[in-house]
């Protein structure tokens, strides 16, 4: 059975005493878990499958990981308890189905982890709390709090009450977000195919698995589909662009099939399994702000940097001058966020512009004196296009 806990056993004056690991010091490995693997094809939570998953978490823990998992499955467990066949397009019925099924979800989780003498909690998030820095470092605390207590917390997006502006959109963005927070080894996304293929593997029967990824290219991005389910909302470019964030941090990705009663033991023990997204170059420290720069909105634009820019960018850490920029793509105002292109058309960088899409063409082409004497540019000589504290470096 679990020791119990006394939370305020040797607390002098009401403060507690901190004597557990840091995260720095766990061995983190966050689990997301997409709606396709936790429900049949009939529409119902596959209670089979929690329990094979809950015996992997109780082993992880054994060879001294600390797992955070994170779930999809409210909406289609809602839905499923409503009768309802049909995944409904409005809001007000997705919110509604969310709000029936996450009870139902926690509790089956909670029974299967039970039978392992494991205790879960529910730790639901919106992007409007982890956007604010303040309450961003209150739930990467509690996080923290939870797995000293040895508790596996259970993450989702607060469906019930998110709207659009509001959303994360999927759960593999949620995932790379969480496991940047707690600094996690690894980031396992379970899905309904083994991992990457050269091609889409359910058109196309030539298609091969793709074991190592060390660099997402323009090649890689192509690669990606949209989603293969009917139960989820996320696809295979939802995962490359959560990959893409978590080698800047210098954190390993799996995307792997869900339905394995070992995988998650045979990756802790260092197994090659689906498809694994290793950093290989510099690893960025991504501020909360910066975090949801690389993860948040789709980009409105792109801006097109000669080599010396790029080389500056990448290399020193600067930020992006108008004279580094050779050419705009898109339509975007000042302040949306624009993905930077090398010559190559590979994507180095993503950023908040300091410019609308007019000035910077207007600026292409020009050498730093023209764009300083010319009277409509003056002010982008003195101001970045893109300033390096709102600019993630993909590189």
């Amino acid at each position: 059975m679990r020791d119990v806990v006394d939370l305020h056993a040797a607390v002098p004056n009401g403060e507690e005493e901190r004597t557990d690991m840091s995260l720095e010091q766990k061995k983190i490995m966050v689990v997301k878990i997409g709606s396709s693997t936790l429900v049949t094809d009939e529409g119902k939570l596959d209670t089979a499958y929690l329990a094979t998953l809950a015996s992997q978490i109780s082993g992880l823990r054994q060879r001294g990981w600390s797992p955070i998992i994170v779930t999809s499955g409210a909406v289609a467990c809602g839905l499923e308890a409503l009768g309802i066949s049909t995944r409904p397009s409005d809001t007000p019925s997705l919110q509604a189905a969310a709000s029936v099924g996450t009870n139902i979800l926690v509790s089956s989780y909670a029974r299967a982890f039970k039978a392992h003498d494991m205790l879960t909690s529910l730790v639901l998030i919106t992007r409007q709390v982890t956007a604010d820095r303040e309450q961003y470092l209150h739930v990467r605390d509690t996080l923290e709090r939870l797995l000293d207590l040895e508790v596996v917390p259970l993450i989702n997006e607060n469906d019930t009450v998110s709207v659009d502006q509001l959303r994360f959109g999927d759960n593999d963005t949620l995932a790379a977000l969480v496991a940047c927070l707690v600094k996690a080894q690894l980031c396992v996304i379970f899905s309904d195919i083994e991992g990457l293929f050269t091609a889409n593997p359910f058109e196309d029967a030539t298609a091969t698995l793709i074991p190592e990824v060390s660099s997402i290219t323009p090649d890689i991005m192509a690669l990606a589909s949209g989603s293969s389910s009917t139960v989820g909302s996320g696809g295979m470019i939802t995962k490359i662009r959560a990959a893409r964030v978590l080698m800047a941090a210098g954190i390993d990705m799996v995307i792997c099939q869900g339905h394995n009663s070992d995988f998650l033991i045979q990756l802790a023990e260092g197994q090659s399994l689906g498809t694994r997204f290793s950093p290989c170059g510099t690893v960025h420290d991504i501020t909360p702000k910066k975090l949801w720069i690389a993860l948040g909105d789709t980009a409105k634009g792109s801006l097109i940097v000669d080599e010396g820019a790029a080389e500056a960018l990448v290399s020193r850490g600067s930020s992006l001058l108008a004279v580094g920029v050779c050419g705009v793509e898109g339509s975007f105002a000042r302040e949306d966020i624009v993905d930077i292109v090398n010559t190559s058309g590979r994507i180095i960088a993503r950023g908040k512009a300091g410019a609308s899409s007019s000035e910077i063409t207007l600026a292409c082409g020009r050498s730093q004196r023209e764009i300083k004497g010319n009277e409509l540019l003056r002010d982008l000589s003195q101001r970045p296009v893109v300033h390096r504290d709102e600019l993630v470096v993909f590189e």
